[in-house]
């Protein structure tokens, strides 16, 4: 007597939904396919730790095939999702096309530079391993290039200047540890060059730091942020990026290195679905997380649009993504028991953000706190999130090290030596005087020239 093949369920994305999800499915049965472009999970949360050379790589990530060997059931393939038929129920990958009687589509979210895609080599946004690498790499590379000259010169130029644009959580946590290792990690290293001097900007466009936050955590925020060393301007707008410099209006911010944590966007992947899409490229889905007309196809994460019971939109974090994966993993059990399908509760269990060292903010509902207590708590939570205890391990002696001593365990230079904005950073070394280039010091002694002519760029809201 043939046996009824078992459903196969395809999963597009290992991030914390399609993870989520592919453990909670093997438990079914069913054949479950988990596709990726990426033969590893990144723990995003930690992802501006390997950016700063806190933590490395291997630390933060884990292979796939690991996580998920203990499910017979459960494949994975190194495959890159180009098309979706949904009418035929296919998935259309660059080496084949793969049936489905089930669909998770979680490929996440990108950068989004507001309509200007040539910003993208100027200032690197944060949401890959190889994103961290290439911001570590300019940090790092800014004060061997900066030491290097001087040693040439025999005196040193004007201060670093790191700009970081965007105060979201990403922001806020890269600013912060920028602080921490120019005034403690790299302190007595250098013979010709003091980091100490070098000054962390942070540019947001709206009134105030953390915006998703409370008014009060935000004003907490923003006064660690400058106890740290991090000057911080809120309701300013990037108007123009280029080689070494950040316009704001018609005024001109000499930049080192420039990073980005402004905004993000849906996938591309979300417009091959051809269904309709919310004004940042989210799929706008069902209650139960399905496609209106395709009830076998879910999307999850950061790739959809769904609103909570107040109307709000659902925030792009871990804690929805994972909530996700677990509820279309029942989901797709009740159809398998035909029972009938429930609509998705989101449950907030809370939100953190680092700003630096025993420095942060939490919001559990009505509950807030703020500084070395709620960096405890951010601590605890995302080593108890790390997958894997050999991750856990290591993260925990990494920190335990760099608490004690400021050093950052992972300053490697790889790649490129190369810096583009140090060009124009060259040219104001070799500038006399503030003077002698039409520059004037802000209050802060910041360099900031304002031309006669504003870039062509045209000036676009961060």
């Amino acid at each position: 007597m043939n046996r009824k093949p078992k459903p196969t369920v395809l999963i597009v994305g290992a991030g914390f939904g399609g993870l989520t999800a592919a453990r909670r499915i093997a438990r079914l049965p069913v054949q479950v396919t988990v596709l990726d472009r990426k033969n590893h999970h990144t723990f995003q949360p930690l992802l501006y730790q390997v950016a700063t050379a806190g933590l490395s790589p291997g630390e933060i990530a884990a292979p796939i095939r690991s996580i998920l060997r203990a499910y017979s059931n459960v494949e994975v393939l190194l495959e890159e999702v180009v098309d979706f038929k949904l009418d035929q129920k296919k998935v259309i990958t660059k080496e084949q096309a793969l049936d489905y009687d089930f669909l998770i589509v979680a490929s996440g979210a990108t950068h989004a530079y507001f309509g200007h895609p040539e910003w993208a080599p100027l200032a690197p946004g944060l949401k890959t391993i190889e994103d961290a690498l290439e911001i570590r790499r300019r940090v790092l590379l800014a004060f061997e290039l900066a030491e290097r000259q001087a040693a040439e010169a025999r005196h040193s130029g004007p201060p670093l200047q790191f700009v970081v644009i965007g105060a979201g959580p990403t922001g806020v946590e890269l600013a912060g540890t920028l602080a921490e290792i120019a005034h403690h990690a790299m302190n007595r290293e250098f013979r010709h060059i003091d980091p100490r001097q070098s000054r962390i900007l942070l540019i947001e466009g709206s009134p105030r730091v953390l915006a998703a936050y409370s008014q009060e955590l935000s004003r907490k925020a923003e006064i660690q942020l400058q106890r740290l060393g991090v000057e911080v301007r809120t309701s300013h707008a990037v108007t123009h990026i280029e080689p070494g410099a950040v316009w704001i209006g018609d005024q001109k911010i000499p930049a080192s290195v420039v990073l980005w944590a402004a905004g993000v966007a849906a996938s591309p992947l979300g417009r091959q679905l051809r269904v309709p899409l919310d004004r940042a490229g989210r799929v706008l889905v069902q209650p139960d997380l399905s496609l209106p007309g395709y009830p076998q196809v879910f999307v999850i994460g950061d790739l959809a649009a769904l609103n909570d019971e107040n109307g709000k939109m659902l925030p792009g974090v871990a804690q929805v993504a994972i909530q996700q994966g677990d509820w279309v993993a029942e989901m797709i059990a009740r159809d398998l028991e035909n029972q009938p399908r429930r609509t998705f509760h989101y449950h907030d269990k809370g939100s953190l953000a680092t700003i630096g060292r025993a420095a942060a903010v939490a919001q559990f509902g009505k509950f807030e706190m703020s500084g070395y207590f709620a960096w405890l708590a951010w601590l605890f939570i995302h080593i108890l999130f790390l997958i894997g205890f050999r991750n856990r391990l290591l993260v925990m002696i990494q920190w335990a090290a760099s608490y004690i001593t400021y050093e950052r365990g992972a300053r490697l230079i790889t790649g490129s030596d190369e810096l583009a904005s140090w060009i124009e950073h060259s040219c104001l070394e070799k500038k006399s005087s503030a003077s002698q280039h039409g520059a004037t010091p802000t209050s802060s002694g910041q360099l900031e020239s304002t031309p006669a002519s504003v870039p062509p760029s045209p000036p676009q809201p961060v």
